[in-house]
């Protein structure tokens, strides 16, 4: 073998080991989509974080839960609730049927299948908290792939997250941090303005 190798021309040998050279570069090197992917993810994260609801926002999720599930905000703020609950799939199922119903007809069969296997059927990844009957029911309407196949089910699961954990939700520590973060701006504003304003009949320029 060392023999066969010893009668090749140098030139075929240097380009063999920059070959090597090359593919040991390019297998240690991360692939520039997943690279991009995470970076992505982690501003995108960054920007959510920097984002905070204001006093009326927070007004507003008191007064109902529908303020609460129409709002984007809301419903991000609602879901990380139900994360610190381990009950983030309710909320999860919920956008997931509203999405849904958005598809083009020619999808709704495949995109009902997806669902029901995620969230709806028995010991499903996600399995949210339906009754046998809904469940059974839900299972006969997505063979019809149509619109409201999962109607009733998604209405079972709002009103279970309205009755049950947004009572919580308007009780939690994440909301009164959030009224006491808008209070304690909302003081300061008014400490800076009334400075402003002492400083302006003081004939200060």
């Amino acid at each position: 073998m060392c023999k066969g190798l010893a009668t090749l021309p140098a030139t075929c040998l240097k380009s063999a080991k920059d070959i090597k050279h090359k593919i040991s570069f390019l297998l240690q090197k991360p692939e520039p989509h997943a690279a991009d992917q995470k970076e992505l993810k982690e501003k995108t994260v960054t920007t959510a974080a920097k984002r905070v609801p204001d006093a009326a926002e927070v007004e507003k999720w008191k007064e109902s839960f529908n303020n609460v599930m129409s709002c984007e905000m809301g419903r991000t703020v609602f879901t990380t609730f139900l994360k610190s609950e381990f009950s983030q799939e309710n909320v999860d199922f919920w956008i997931v049927c509203e999405e849904f119903k958005k598809n083009p007809p020619s999808k709704l069969a495949t995109k009902a299948k997806q669902i029901y296997q995620q969230y709806v059927e028995a010991d499903a990844p996600n399995e949210v908290n339906l009754d046998a009957a809904t469940r059974e029911k839900t299972r006969q309407e997505i063979e019809n792939g149509s619109p409201s196949c999962f109607d009733e089910a998604q209405k079972m699961i709002y009103t279970l997250m309205e009755k049950d954990s947004y009572r919580r939700f308007l009780k939690s520590k994440l909301i009164q941090d959030l009224c006491q973060k808008e209070r304690s701006t909302n003081h300061e504003k008014k400490g800076c303005d009334w400075a402003d304003s002492r400083h302006v009949l003081a004939g200060g320029a």
